[in-house]
């Protein structure tokens, strides 16, 4: 349903979303090429903050474009296919945004209570595997809500009360409660609640 349906307020949302979303990608890209360009920064805490900024950008740049595309065109519409395609991304990110956050704070506490075991403990080999592993978590989590929505009847002409495919309205769409689409919405729940929580820390320091 997208943001507004005021044409004149479509050119003002079109230039604001279109510069933060340069802004946003041009930072987190600063912060990787500083990571990787400087030996000094090659440890756990800038290696997992530079994968933080690479699923950041991913994780924005799965939304926001097609919302900058749909202002320019005054369109609103999006394709079975791409609707799921965008959600199944969407998810990937995000969930990989809030384990790498996890993985960053596990770091500084192994930092601060095991100081002179930090070296030994967040190895290059832990880091790694700690990543990969977060990566494997993501796309089951993807899997498994993109094959909830899959167990849907197919739909069209439906209209979704945000500007994309957000997980939670998708589930909403199935005419019977079931176990599986219960669990599924109980789970995307908790994702979005612990999601929030760890930007209300992140804000307040």
């Amino acid at each position: 349903m997208g943001l507004s349906e005021d044409p004149d307020l479509q050119h003002i949302l079109f230039g604001l979303f279109l510069s933060m979303y340069l802004v946003t990608v041009l930072g987190n890209l600063l912060i990787i090429l500083a990571v990787s360009s400087d030996s000094h920064l090659h440890t756990p805490m800038y290696f997992f903050l530079s994968n933080l900024s690479l699923a950041d950008i991913g994780f924005i740049s799965t939304t926001v474009p097609k919302m900058i595309v749909n202002l320019l065109n005054h369109s609103r519409v999006i394709s079975y296919g791409g609707c799921l395609t965008q959600m199944s991304v969407f998810i990937i990110f995000g969930c990989m945004d809030d384990l790498l956050l996890t993985m960053m704070a596990y770091d500084r506490f192994v930092a601060i209570c095991h100081p002179l075991h930090y070296s030994v403990i967040m190895n290059p080999r832990l880091c790694g595997f700690l990543l990969l592993l977060s990566l494997l978590i993501s796309l089951l989590d993807s899997q498994l809500q993109n094959l909830s929505v899959l167990n849907f009847s197919y739909f069209k002409d439906v209209e979704i009360s945000n500007f994309f495919c957000d997980p939670s309205q998708l589930l909403n769409l199935t005419c019977s409660e079931t176990f599986s689409s219960t669990i599924v919405k109980c789970f995307v729940f908790a994702s979005f609640v612990k999601r929030q929580a760890h930007r209300m820390v992140k804000n307040k320091k």
